[in-house]
């Protein structure tokens, strides 16, 4: 099959997997990796963490060399604004188009903000290194932070700003941490790890309005609360990076249904020389089209696609089971599978701060969360895959 010159639009983690799998299959001509950015692709997960805390500087996937390589051009610092589908071109901030005979899209998401808040100094989301090295510099032992949001960022900054002996405020709308994505009950078990770690978590209650005049100095909460506060971190999920194909026809979730860019199974989206991957991308799963933010599908929608655009016949029999992991103090929680908040959960271990837990759904296991547990939840994997009935792995587990 001749496909032509590639253009690879997103050089995160899914761009990055994108080009080694089709190199991988075979792939052997022009390949062009474009990045916003003006970093080479890097690894996001420890921005939160060892980047944060001052740990950790370089967190680069491929050197440089590896691209000369694999004979992949880059075209960094230069974000794509538009796509031309007849004329398969992609138009660049900087005003220079690309021409393309496949395209990729794979630009992943930005923060989510809060409509009508006053623009201070001080007031930070993460998502770019950039924004990781400017919450960075405003770490410090005594000073106070405020986190909006007790998803997996806020969850994570809050451990690592304990570490650097900050006192930290938590807020989370919701009855819990991660409430709508492991559910309140194990969510219930992450508030007991931040609470026993000195956190301020308050549930229930969001973010009103900032107090400060030209930098932060403090909040007032939904409850008429209001705190003092150094530094707020605003972090309430993400939403894709969809625009520059706004006008291309090539068709776009609505934001009430999660956004993104609808596809098939393999990230054909409906122009058949426009493809989509990871975060952005919102693939047909029998249940209808979603997206999976998950570090690991990147990398098995990648291979997928790859195979896909080159002709190639994709594996068949089960695919992967989807894992996610997510480090808090000295806690990792690891999910196998895809938990939901509506599911039955079975607490099999707690020990107090570390846990098991499995998850049902029609009477099988669909998903196991542990904390701590690392082995645990790994040799369940090939349970899940196989839909075992709950009751068999309960009484397993001696529950």
């Amino acid at each position: 099959m001749s496909v032509g010159r590639v253009v690879v639009v997103g050089a995160g983690l899914a761009g990055l997997r994108t080009a080694e799998e089709l190199r991988r299959a075979g792939f052997d001509g022009e390949l062009t990796l474009i990045g916003a950015e003006p970093h080479l692709p890097y690894d996001r997960p420890p921005l939160s963490k060892e980047v944060v805390r001052g740990e950790r500087d370089d967190v680069t996937l491929k050197p440089a060399e590896f691209f000369e390589e694999q004979r992949i051009e880059l075209r960094l610092g230069a974000a794509a604004t538009g796509v031309d589908t007849g004329a398969r071109t992609v138009t660049l901030a900087d005003g220079s188009t690309v021409d393309y005979d496949h395209l990729v899209v794979a630009t992943g998401l930005v923060p989510r903000r809060i409509p009508g808040l006053a623009e201070l100094g001080g007031v930070h989301v993460l998502r770019s290194f950039e924004d990781a090295m400017a919450l960075r510099s405003e770490l410090a032992a005594d000073r106070t932070a405020l986190i909006v949001g007790a998803g997996f960022i806020g969850c994570e900054l809050a451990a690592s700003m304990r570490a650097r002996g900050m006192n930290v405020i938590l807020i989370e709308p919701q009855p819990t941490p991660l409430a709508s994505v492991l559910g309140e009950r194990i969510g219930g078990l992450v508030a007991r790890l931040h609470r026993e770690e000195g956190v301020d978590l308050r549930t229930g209650v969001g973010l009103t309005s900032l107090l400060g005049e030209d930098r932060v100095t403090g909040a007032v909460l939904s409850d008429g609360t209001e705190v003092a506060a150094d530094l707020v971190v605003i972090g309430i999920g993400s939403v894709p990076v969809t625009e520059l194909l706004d006008g291309s026809g090539v068709q776009v979730a609505e934001p009430r249904a999660g956004g993104g860019v609808l596809a098939d199974e393999c990230g054909r989206t409906s122009d058949p020389n426009v493809w989509a991957v990871g975060d952005v991308a919102a693939w047909r799963h029998p249940e209808g089209h979603r997206r999976v933010e998950h570090w690991t599908s990147a990398g098995d929608q990648a291979k997928a696609l790859a195979l896909a655009l080159v002709g190639a016949d994709a594996p068949t029999g089960p695919g992967q089971v989807p894992y996610f992991w997510s480090d808090q103090y000295d806690i990792k929680i690891q999910a196998l599978g895809e938990p939901s908040a509506t599911d039955t959960v079975h607490l099999v271990r707690d020990d107090g701060r570390k846990f098991l837990a499995y998850y049902e759904r029609d009477g099988v296991l669909v998903a196991v969360v542990g904390g701590g547990l690392a082995g645990a939840v790994m040799k369940t994997r090939a349970k899940i895959a196989s839909g075992v009935p709950i009751t068999e792995v309960i009484e397993a587990a001696g529950v």
